[in-house]
């Protein structure tokens, strides 16, 4: 389980995004990072949180957020993923894992009476100097944008 709180110092990590550039925890030093883990790209729920980050994207940007997705799923499905919806943010592919682990947001999970391991659908939003300033873990995939910034709400015309 998450075991990461606000005021902890941010994990590192580098990555390749969809177009494999190699991003990392460092090239966000002195932005907010909007740092959000999802299970899988194209499934109701992960395309309801990214599609409202995406329309939304500009209100955050201009409060000064930076928006950053993990799962584990591959650079080319990540591609598919942002052209099928318009997504104007990066995501990380994590085949390994090693940043979802490192974050402490993959283990047991229930679905349909199962149990199987998976990506707990995680956001940390993490501070100019590299620390975790909140960590939301009860995500609202169609309403995410306004847990991570509230006052978005009355931006909208």
């Amino acid at each position: 389980m998450i075991s990461l709180k606000s005021g902890d110092t941010a994990p590192n990590f580098t990555a390749n995004n969809q177009n494999s550039e190699k991003i990392s925890l460092a090239d966000f030093k002195g932005k907010t990072l909007v740092l959000y883990f999802y299970p899988k790209d194209n499934t109701p729920g992960c395309t309801a949180e990214a599609c409202d980050l995406r329309d939304n994207f500009e209100a955050l940007k201009k409060s000064g957020f930076e928006i950053l997705g993990v799962s584990p799923d591959s650079e080319v499905s990540h591609q598919k993923f942002i052209k099928k919806h318009n997504l104007p943010f990066d995501l990380l592919a994590d085949t390994e894992k090693e940043i979802i682990k490192s974050y402490g947001v993959w283990g047991e999970k229930k679905m349909f009476g199962k149990i199987k391991e998976g990506v707990f659908r995680t956001t940390f939003i993490i501070n100019k100097d590299g620390i975790i300033s909140e960590v939301i873990d009860k995500v609202k995939t169609k309403y995410h944008a306004a847990q991570i910034y509230p006052d978005i709400l009355l931006m909208e015309e």
